[in-house]
């Protein structure tokens, strides 16, 4: 096995939840039940939909196929492949945790100037870290090509899966696969470059429903886009139904003969239903207690009597109940190795942000020429390439905390926040935006328009209650799906910075303090994006463009390599706003932790979502739905790679008590009580006004 750096990568997607399935197994649950579905990871993850077919390419296929002809003279069978790519797996996982660890001991030595020798064999370690980490990676995908490739039918016998169930919700008329679904011939496929490969272009939401069961529906990424775009076009209630009368027609059958097309729905029933419940538990299952209900009580009365796959199901629906809570017990067995997993991806995140050989700030031009607004200046660095003007990290190491001294964080906010450097203050309020940003799911951007969310404004105003948006106009989801508004909460928690960054300035008495802060919050702004927190980054910019601090008095007093920030920030937002994939573009969104202005991302799916969703016929436009879905993908992307700095609680714990303190405030009333923000006359130019005043009144008595 060869390092290599793939692309497009499966950059260490749903790790926790295989490696702990994966040292459990050992690779024997493949022999101990042959015909049911593998109880392990089935999500397909964002990468599926992101890529697409792309996602597996010509080597894994390969890999595949001479996995085990080392050890006999004939090609091994599918089974006993899966248990050689688990043990390979468990393997280079443990090898790899084992380099981290030896790698993190020798940075103690090396910071305690313990031996010259470590300095040394740090970057032969590092190299072999980076190797081992690919083949982890390979072996990962690997797997997930082997999961893809499994219990799917034909083309032509999709209409016997719309016929397989028996008390289907929606009409089920005698139709051919030609009226079910539409494709388009392209001339050439990337991955197995065979000639005139169909690709799904529409579908009824039947049709739509049943290529889920296709041979390459998870190899195209079909699934996953499916699971975030589905609402649109049938609701939860239905999507389940379908599922459960699939495996209500089957199950009994299924385990007979594995090569039988009953098999394979039942077990491709199992997958969907499996990777549904891992993927949008939160989003679907979690806000729908009635859902939630059918689900368990079909597997309890329906499935858990035939095989153990139904206990298995209920597990997992109460590791997903307890993990959605928060609950730090996910009541199941299976989550045991989580930490441990979690622990080695966030050390080698923080490793990868360490030992980044582009750390420099001087690799990062976002100064603009004098004279050239930031759209041109944009235009001119996006002619080179649209990644190379991407922010590249201003400092390298995370070891050097410098303590924040809170003893007088009772006094007036301003004071407390120019003691702190910028950097402390980007640390802190980038963790504390990741907390909320975590809390969010793909599914969140969609349909936005139905909770009122437009560009520049609040989600929801002040006097209109969520529940009073009229949906009848601009709800695009079935009237009957339950939507999740976290949006909102996302949202209203950006604005209630923006609203904190005026308000801080506007209450300093002083010029000079405001000179002071505004100085800090443009710091901060900029040491947000070069770390690629674009939601802080652009939240400090919103509150800085408020009407009222953008005519104080301190900005024609500000240092102007300071005051130049502003239109670096101005040309971030223009970036981001110019292409809805802008921070997906190149490899280092894989490796570097990024966060983004989750307003800007909602008005890209709202872009996306312009214009009609079915064609003359009635047909969903799969392509317009398969763009949304990839969109809305780079959200789990992102939240694959944590930050990794040191938490200072204490200063969270003030900034979050600044925030919500001033998160209402009328900005106009506070700046109307403070002098500071007018326009003063010199008081010696004002006493020879009124002396002059004086002498001409006398003059005309005289």
């Amino acid at each position: 096995l060869q390092s290599r750096s793939y692309s497009p990568g499966f950059a260490e997607e749903n790790t926790r939840s295989e490696e702990q399935a994966m040292i459990k197994t050992a690779g024997n649950s493949y022999l101990a039940s042959p015909h049911l579905p593998d109880f392990c990871g089935c999500s397909p993850g964002w990468s599926s939909a992101f890529y697409g077919a792309e996602c597996f390419d010509s080597e894994v296929h390969n890999y595949l196929e001479n996995l085990g002809k080392q050890k006999s003279s004939e090609s091994q069978n599918i089974d006993a492949k899966k248990v050689e790519l688990e043990q390979l797996l468990m393997m280079e996982t443990k090898n790899y945790r084992k380099t981290i660890k030896f790698y993190q001991k020798l940075l103690e030595k090396e910071r305690r100037n313990k031996g010259p020798e470590t300095k040394s064999m740090l970057p032969k370690l590092r190299g072999q870290l980076q190797e081992m980490k690919s083949k982890v990676q390979f072996l990962e995908l690997v797997k997930k090509y082997v999961q893809a490739k499994q219990w799917g039918v034909e083309s032509y016998v999709l209409p016997t899966v719309i016929h397989n169930g028996k008390t289907d919700t929606m009409d089920v008329a005698p139709m051919d696969k030609s009226s079910l679904l539409l494709y388009y011939n392209t001339e050439k496929h990337q991955c197995n470059n065979q000639n005139g490969v169909r690709v799904l272009q529409a579908g009824t939401p039947l049709g739509l429903m049943a290529y889920l069961y296709s041979r390459n529906a998870f190899l195209e990424g079909y699934v996953q886009q499916f699971l975030y775009t589905f609402r649109y076009f049938c609701t939860q209630e239905e999507f389940l139904q379908f599922l459960l009368d699939r495996i209500s027609s089957t199950l009994s059958s299924a385990s007979l003969d594995p090569s039988t097309s009953l098999t394979k729905i039942c077990n491709r029933s199992f997958y969907i239903l499996q990777a549904w419940i891992e993927d949008c538990y939160s989003v679907d299952f979690a806000t729908n207690t009635d859902l939630l209900g059918t689900l368990k009580e079909f597997i309890s009365s329906k499935v858990a009597s035939l095989n153990g796959y139904g206990e298995r199901l209920l597990s997992l629906l109460e590791a997903a109940s307890a993990r959605n809570s928060g609950s730090a017990d996910l009541c199941s067995a299976v989550d045991k190795g989580e930490e441990e997993s979690e622990e080695g991806r966030k050390t080698l995140h923080s490793l990868c942000k360490k030992l980044s050989e582009d750390v420099s700030r001087k690799n990062f031009y976002w100064k603009l020429s004098k004279g050239m607004g930031p759209i041109a200046q944009y235009q001119r660095e996006r002619l080179h390439t649209g990644s190379a003007v991407l922010p590249k990290p201003c400092c390298s190491s995370f070891t050097e905390e410098a303590s924040v001294s809170l003893a007088r964080a009772d006094e007036v906010g301003p004071v407390l926040l120019t003691e702190c450097s910028a950097q402390q203050l980007c640390w802190q309020l980038t963790l504390l935006q990741q907390e909320v940003f975590n809390k969010c799911h793909p599914v969140h951007f969609l349909n936005s328009r139905a909770l009122g969310v437009k560009d520049k404004c609040v989600a929801v105003p002040k006097a209109v209650s969520a529940e009073t948006v009229s949906l009848k106009v601009c709800n695009l989801f079935l009237s009957k799906c339950i939507q999740d508004q976290y949006l909102l909460q996302l949202l209203k928690n950006a604005d209630s910075i923006s609203t904190w960054v005026a308000a801080e300035i506007v209450t300093c008495h002083t010029t000079k303090r405001q000179v002071n802060l505004l100085s800090k919050f443009l710091l901060i702004a900029k040491c947000c994006y070069e770390q690629r927190n674009f939601a802080t980054a652009m939240q400090i910019l919103a509150g800085l463009e408020n009407l009222i601090v953008r005519q104080l008095p301190a900005w024609k007093i500000l240092p102007a390599k300071v005051a130049e920030i502003m239109e670096e920030l101005k040309a971030v937002e223009v970036f981001l706003k110019s292409d809805s994939l802008c921070l997906m573009e190149g490899d280092r969104f894989k490796t570097l932790p990024t966060i983004p202005s989750a307003r800007v991302l909602a008005m890209h799916v709202q872009q996306l979502e312009t214009g009609g969703f079915t064609m003359t016929n009635g047909a969903h436009k799969w392509t317009k739905l398969r763009n949304i879905a990839k969109v809305v993908s780079q959200v789990h992307a992102f939240q694959e790679n944590p930050y990794t700095y040191a938490p200072d609680f204490k200063l969270q714990s003030y900034l979050k008590q600044r925030i919500t303190h001033f998160k209402d405030a009328d900005i106009s009333a506070l700046a109307a009580d403070n002098c500071a923000n007018f326009h003063q006359i010199p008081a010696e130019k004002h006493s020879r006004k009124i002396q002059d005043t004086l002498r001409r009144m006398k003059a005309t008595f005289q």
